[in-house]
């Protein structure tokens, strides 16, 4: 392992959580071994300084009040987290139609009063990655509650 490699990972990992995946991306511009470039992942893993479920744990808890179940699960497999770490930490369907519910109310707080504002709407929140169950819910009872 070349130390200014290994420094260069850990500037990035000081400033953030990565995944394997985009540390790896991040780090092999300044290699040509990628057998150099997989040790030290490797070895970043075993000392615990790389961990696929704490990045993906920290993404979800920085965007989840924002964004729907979908745009978060998209979000992490771009970056490479494997699938059943990405189930682990998503947050619970159960959650996402008041979580939508919330996200409409900041934006918007009124039920549409027409087509194209209908559709404004719902186009906000499926950018947001809410689930259309979700999405039906609010602009069915706006700031009602769940008694959809």
């Amino acid at each position: 392992m070349s130390d200014p490699l290994r420094a260069k990972a850990l500037q990035y990992l000081a400033r953030r959580e990565y995944s394997r995946a985009e540390l790896a991306q991040k780090l092999a511009q300044f290699t040509e071994d990628a057998g150099a470039l997989e040790a030290l992942l490797a070895d970043f893993t075993t000392q615990n300084l790389l961990s696929d479920r704490r990045y993906a744990a920290s993404r979800v808890g920085a965007r989840a009040q924002r964004y729907g179940r979908l745009r978060l699960k998209q979000e992490l497999e771009a970056a490479g987290v494997a699938a059943d770490i990405i189930a682990a930490v998503l947050p619970a369907p159960e959650t996402e139609a008041a979580q939508c519910r919330t996200v409409w109310t900041r934006k918007f707080g009124v039920l549409p009063a027409s087509v194209k504002e209908r559709a404004k709407q719902l186009n906000f929140l499926r950018y947001r990655g809410f689930s259309a169950e979700a999405i039906r819910r609010v602009l069915h009872s706006g700031n009602e509650g769940d008694d959809a």
